[in-house]
């Protein structure tokens, strides 16, 4: 990693933009980084750190990055930022940070808070130029992470060398070097490790043990399923016992074997009751089968006797039966004849009703009236028909009347339609008359409304051409006024500007005079008895000159210089703005002309208001148009209106004639073929109706007669159907008859005696049936008595059985899975007796482990044995071959190694603790220290190159030769290419480093200075 270049802006106590050539500084490979306390040293290192990790080191960085790394000296407007330009792993970047602030308000009073903001850029050599890479925090923390391989911790103590920290890890016991040592190596996946080691020991030792009280738990199950039968002492272990699932098991397989001979015992006991059972309910069958035999042959002899009591009942149903099936041979005639007798009483009860009506017809008076030769209401079907046929006739000759009377009830409307269309055209013409009388006036009022309109339009557009070039010219005189007035307020800045100008340029150069006389007084200060001096060569200095009363620095001198050359800059602003402001007032008063502003704006005035009145009065110019167009179109419409219904006048006089004659004809016929209706309609409604009702009379009259005749051959041939039947009239016949379901009735009762009668039969006949009524009755309440004392006793002796069983079957179910478990714990008990064994290893509790260091602090251990042996290669050069550093790890406290740090003296031979040192020995060994540390720390981030280190004060410490040493060991680093800037008061490096970069603080903040950049 080499830095190139660092600009920051408002960050610390640097007020203003300042910008670090650090390539110059770099190039003589050793710099100083000096200036008085509190000007900034540290802070150009803090400015390094927040630009690459976006915050500040150590305790400097409460408050993160907010307000107090803003600069109180800032402008309110200027924004805090720190770019940085360096080059990582072989490429170029710039990273660009902002912190938030507090600024004030664009709007309003108060503050507002600016978001904090980064940016990520990499130099294209191909393209040439810079490309965006992120402004994303979290990506570029990550990018600049795994570009140098190191934290911000480890680059503040691997880059930003901070001496008071090293010289406490000297004296530090061995915990808080661990600390250090920890957060620079990141040994925290070590103790992670022991912990993680711990975890799986706890978590190991909680699964054996679960898995241990669930095999107690299991045996627990099996003594309960075991019960008194089983007389075996309880399983006497705890969980975690060695041994405890071998006896477990062996209970288990004890309680087996004794279970399953009680189940053998149970087994042959329920055979024997099986046995004695089956006996019992065989003889419990013989008996209950003896009683049902007797009780079957008493029903039968019941039943014989009743059929015998029923006997002549059975002969009477037999008779009905035999009259029933002959009366069915008659049944056909029967209901033939009831059917014509019921068409008889139907055709007689229409007949009436339709002689009713016609009766009722002929004594109406009105509206309606009878034919003259019409027959009576009773006359015969035939008179009746013809009467019918005659009205028909009547009614179609009625066809032509009732179109003769639409079209007579046509010339009606016709003529109304005539009358109307008359009217209309009276209206038509009188209005059109009175129109077309007050044309010509109308016309010329519309022309001269055309003609007003056109002549406004064109005095409109003549103003509006002398609109604009007066408002151009009323603007142009409100600028001339306004640039006159402020020509002269800059024109008083100018003459100010000047003389401030004059005045720094007199001050500088008086002081520059007295800058001169006193350059004498400073070369003296730096004369050294014996030391040549600068001008003369003199080793011998009598008489220096010393500083008189108001000296003047170097500092003061610069100070007024840039004081003038401010100025002066201000001066030539202002001059220039002058002049821009003439050049505006010369352009302003040629297009303003003389007259003042205020008449040009009442001249515009005057005329934007008869612009407008003349744009009103010509805005109806298309209006005034289109209404002389629509009156000239109206004007040839009402013509043309009027001669159309003059024309159609003449024409409904002929028309109107010739519909009269044809009313005239129509209406005598229409008075013949009406009678004495109102109308052909009405007329033909009443033949309508009159015809219908003969009809209906003749047809009723018809129908009584045919249905007599079929009424009297029904009779006939009903009489010879039941003669022939055995019956003496037809009535008997009727009476003999029976429905369906007396019928079905009948056959039931018959069916039922034939069946009763031969079951009865069968039953008697039965050979084992008569048997065991011979003999005596038997006692069944006994025999069921014994067989339920057999049934009883084995249900018990089954569920004795079926409770071994269980029994057998529980105990092989929780041995299963007490072998199953035990099978499952013996990897679990092995792992954990293995995690065990490495977790006390690694916490130096086990006994394997001689030394009782922890994992992690085995590993800083070794860590620091290489501190040690790269810090004691510089080590040497700096004591002049005295000290070496060497790694202690003798026993500390609580009986643990721990991570000590020796120094061996060369001189006396012997090892002893680094608190014993000197100031001056301290400083030179703990800047070894943190060189060596440097080294590891960087191969350990995967060997990132660094280019360029900073060393935080502690060279007043150390007396002149020992310096000479230090900054020979310092200078040494050049050979790997780096660059080493030394932060230090000490006024004696300012003299043997050339290379200088000097904060200079003041009330505006703090500057930097680079000097002897060139000369290195």
């Amino acid at each position: 990693m080499r830095l190139h270049t660092l600009r920051v802006t408002a960050f610390g106590p640097f007020g203003g933009a300042q910008e670090i050539d650090f390539d110059a500084l770099s190039s003589a490979g050793l710099f100083l980084l000096h200036g008085p306390t509190g000007a900034g040293k540290t802070s150009v290192l803090d400015a390094v750190c927040f630009a690459l990790y976006g915050s500040v080191p150590g305790a400097r960085q409460s408050g993160g990055q907010g307000q107090n790394l803003r600069s109180d000296h800032a402008e309110p407007g200027v924004r805090t930022e720190v770019a940085l330009d360096l080059t990582v792993a072989g490429r170029r970047l710039e990273l660009t940070r902002q912190p938030p602030h507090l600024r004030p308000k664009k709007r309003g009073t108060g503050f507002t808070t600016e978001k904090a903001q980064s940016r990520l850029r990499e130099y294209d050599a191909v393209a040439g130029a810079w490309k965006d890479l992120s402004r994303s925090h979290q990506e570029i923390g990550e990018e600049i992470t795994q570009l140098l391989g190191m934290s911000k911790d480890q680059f503040c103590q691997v880059v930003l060398l901070p001496q008071g920290d090293f010289a406490r890890f000297l004296r530090a016991d061995a915990e808080a070097r661990g600390k250090l040592l920890g957060r620079l190596f990141d040994t925290h996946r070590f103790a992670a490790v022991e912990q993680r080691l711990a975890d799986d020991r706890r978590g190991a030792e909680k699964q054996v043990t679960a898995g241990d009280s669930e095999l107690l738990a299991d045996a627990h199950r099996m003594q309960q399923a075991a019960g008194g039968i089983v007389e075996l002492p309880p399983v006497d272990a705890a969980p975690g016992d060695p041994g405890l699932a071998d006896t477990v098991l062996a209970w288990a397989a004890t309680a087996r074997s004794t279970a399953r001979e009680h189940f053998t015992h149970a087994h042959l006991a329920l055979a024997a009751a099986e046995s004695a059972r089956t006996a019992a309910q065989h003889a419990l069958s013989d008996v209950i089968e003896t009683e049902r035999l007797q009780r079957r042959f008493a029903e039968a002899q019941a039943r014989a006797a009743a059929l015998a009591d029923r006997a002549e009942e059975h002969r009477a149903v037999e008779e009905r039966m035999e009259r029933a099936r002959k009366a069915e041979t008659v049944a056909p005639a029967l209901a033939l004849r009831e059917a014509a007798e019921e068409e008889h009483r139907a055709a007689l009860r229409e007949e009436e009703r339709a002689r009713a009506a016609l009766r009722a017809a002929g004594t109406r008076t009105g509206s309606e009236a009878v034919r003259a030769d019409d027959p009576p209401a009773d006359a015969g079907p035939a008179a009746l028909a013809e009467a019918a046929r005659r009205g028909a006739q009547e009614l179609g000759g009625l066809d032509s009347a009732r179109r003769a009377e639409r079209r007579l009830a046509e010339l009606a409307r016709e003529r109304a339609g005539l009358d109307r269309e008359e009217r209309a055209d009276a209206d038509l013409l009188d209005e059109a008359g009175a129109w077309l009388a007050a044309w010509d006036t109308r016309r010329a009022a519309l022309q001269a409304a055309v003609d007003d309109a056109q002549e406004a339009a064109t005095r409109a557009e003549h103003l509006a051409g002398q609109l604009d070039p007066g408002r151009r010219q009323a603007r142009a005189a409100v600028e001339r006024d306004r640039l006159a007035a402020h020509a002269e307020e800059v024109r008083a800045a100018a003459v100010r500007a000047r003389e401030d100008a004059v005045a720094a340029h007199e001050h500088w150069l008086g002081l520059k005079e007295r800058r001169l006389r006193d350059v004498a007084a400073e070369l003296a200060e730096q004369l050294v008895d014996g030391a040549p001096c600068t001008v003369c060569g003199a080793t011998e200095h009598p008489a220096p000159i010393a500083r008189s009363e108001g000296h003047v620095d170097r500092a003061a001198e610069e100070n007024a210089l840039a004081a003038y050359r401010t100025a002066e800059a201000r001066r030539t602003d202002t001059e220039a703005a002058l002049s821009g402001v003439r050049e505006e007032l010369a352009a302003a008063k040629a297009a303003a002309g003389d007259e003042t502003a205020k008449r040009l704006a009442d001249t515009v005035r005057d005329l934007e208001a008869r612009h407008a009145e003349a744009r009103a009065a010509a805005s109806g110019l298309h209006a005034a148009r289109e209404s002389l167009l629509r009156a000239e179109s109206e004007y040839e419409r009402r013509l043309a209106a009027r001669q159309e219904a003059a024309t159609r006048t003449a024409a409904r006089a002929s028309l109107r004639e010739a519909l009269e004659r044809e009313q005239a004809g129509l209406e005598g016929e229409l008075a013949q073929a009406r009678g004495g209706a109102e109308s052909v309609e009405v007329r033909a409604a009443q033949l309508e109706r009159h015809v219908r009702l003969l009809t209906d009379a003749a047809d009723a009259a018809r129908a009584v007669e045919d249905t007599a005749t079929r009424l009297k051959d029904a009779d006939a041939r009903l009489a010879d159907a039941a003669f022939r039947a055995g019956f003496d009239t037809p009535r008997a016949a009727a009476a003999a008859l029976v429905d369906d379901a007396g019928h079905r009735e009948l056959q039931h009762r018959l069916d039922a005696w034939q069946s009763e009668r031969a079951t009865v039969r069968s039953m008697l006949a039965e050979e084992d049936a008569a048997e065991a009524a011979s003999r005596p009755a038997a006692d069944v309440a006994a025999v069921r008595a014994a067989a339920d004392a057999a049934d009883a006793r084995v249900r018990a002796a089954g569920s004795a059985r079926d409770a071994a069983a269980r029994r057998c079957d529980e105990l092989d179910r929780l041995s299963r899975r007490a072998a199953a478990e035990a099978r499952r714990l013996g990897p679990l008990r092995a792992a954990y007796n293995r995690i065990a064994r490495l977790a006390s290893l690694a916490a130096g509790t086990s006994a394997d482990n001689e030394r009782k260091m922890r994992l992690e602090s085995y590993v800083l251990a070794a860590r620091l044995e290489q501190v040690a042996a790269a810090a004691t290669a510089r080590l040497r050069r700096m004591s002049s071959g005295r000290y070496t550093l060497v790694h202690s790890d003798s026993l500390a406290g609580r009986g643990r190694s721990g991570l000590g740090l020796h120094v061996v003296d060369a001189w006396t031979g012997r090892e002893r603790d680094t608190a014993t040192l000197s100031g001056g020995e301290t400083f030179f060994a703990s800047l070894a220290l943190a060189l060596g540390l440097a080294d590891v720390v960087t191969d350990e981030a995967g060997g990132v190159r660094l280019d360029t280190l900073f060393i935080d004060e502690g060279f007043g410490s150390l007396d002149d030769q020992t310096l000479d040493e230090v900054l020979d060991v310092l200078d040494s680093l050049r050979e790997r290419d780096r660059s080493v800037g030394i932060v230090s008061h000490v006024g004696d490096l300012r003299r043997r480093v050339h290379a200088q970069l000097e904060i200079v603080k003041g009330r505006a903040g703090s500057v930097v200075r680079q000097r002897g950049v060139d000369s290195a």
